[in-house]
Formats: C-alpha cells, structure tokens, sequence
C-alpha cells in the first residue's frame, strides 16, 4: 500500500496540473497525468490501497480552489484511496524523527527547506510509517531527502511507466477518423 504526498495526488486530480521537470532532460515530465492514472490502475487491479496522508490533503486542497468538494468526493468515492490522519501514533513517530534530527545536529536534515516545510513533510513521513509503508510517490525532493534517510523509497513521477498504448506510440495508418 503506497503512499502519495501533494505532487502525486495534484497529478491525479488536476488533469492541467503543470508536470514536474525529469531531471535527466530538465524538460516536463511526458504524459504524467497518464503516468499516475496508469499507476492507480495498476495498484487497483492488484487490490492495493492508496494512503493519503492529511497534510499532503491539506497542501492539495489549499490550491484547490472551488474544486476541493469535488476532490474530496473522487478521494472518499474511491476504494482506491484511504485518507489517513496525523494522528498520536504518527506524532510519537515525529517526535523521535525530529528528536534524532536535532541530536544529529542537523534538524533540517541537510535540505534548504523552511522548518515549518520540514515538519510538514515529516508528519507525511511519519503517516507512511504508522501505517506501515515504505513507498511514497512524491516529486518533493525534500521528502526524498528525508525519506531516503529513513530508508523509504520515494518514487518520482519521471519515473513510473507509461500505460502501455502510450509507451508504444500511435501508429498512423494514413486513415482519417471518419472512416
């Protein structure tokens, strides 16, 4: 059961979300609304479950504008996803995350993001670990900073597949669409 931080969840609700850049071509991610959709496809299909965390909801439905209702129905309509709550479980596991942070003497955990970005992106982590999971789909690289270090695999956009039609490309057969 994977997790999806703000990025991969945008992705899949806005279908005009702007890609993020693969950082191999510094050019936007092809396809990454189909990328996501093939995905979720992919995890229904093996009965798994999406968790989203609060505070990536949160951070989605700030820029939602007045399409959070609708949001919110596709992500409580779906079997495919399950909000999960930062809850005490999850700030006892941010306590000892940010605990062993300051004894390490590096809090921000050698990112350049704000403390507030820090803690936010740590209760994301400490979901994922409550819940028992060690995949988050995540363009932040701030949470793959921090989830790295935690032995977390983070899974960038560029990096899912293509659905299989799209990877294979259209083949024209000189036929205009009519016929």
């Amino acid at each position: 059961m994977p997790v999806f931080d703000a990025t991969a969840l945008m992705y899949f609700l806005e279908p005009d979300a702007g890609a993020p850049l693969d950082p191999t071509t510094n050019e936007p991610v092809t396809d990454a609304k189909a990328r996501i959709d093939f995905l979720i496809e992919t995890l229904e299909a093996g009965h798994q479950t999406v968790v989203v965390p609060t505070p990536a909801l949160s951070e989605v439905l700030v820029h939602a504008g007045d399409a959070g209702p609708r949001y919110l129905e596709i992500l409580n309509g779906s079997r495919c996803f399950r909000i999960e709550p930062f809850d005490q479980r999850a700030a006892v596991e941010l306590a000892a995350m940010t605990r062993d942070a300051i004894v390490a003497g590096d809090l921000r955990a050698g990112t350049d993001a704000t403390r507030a970005k820090i803690k936010f992106d740590r209760q994301i982590i400490a979901i994922a670990r409550t819940q028992g999971q060690r995949t988050i789909y995540s363009d932040d690289r701030d949470i793959a900073k921090l989830g790295n270090a935690l032995e977390l695999e983070i899974v960038p956009i560029h990096a899912l597949p293509l659905p299989p039609q799209d990877a294979q490309g259209r083949l024209d057969l000189g036929q205009d669409e009519e016929n």
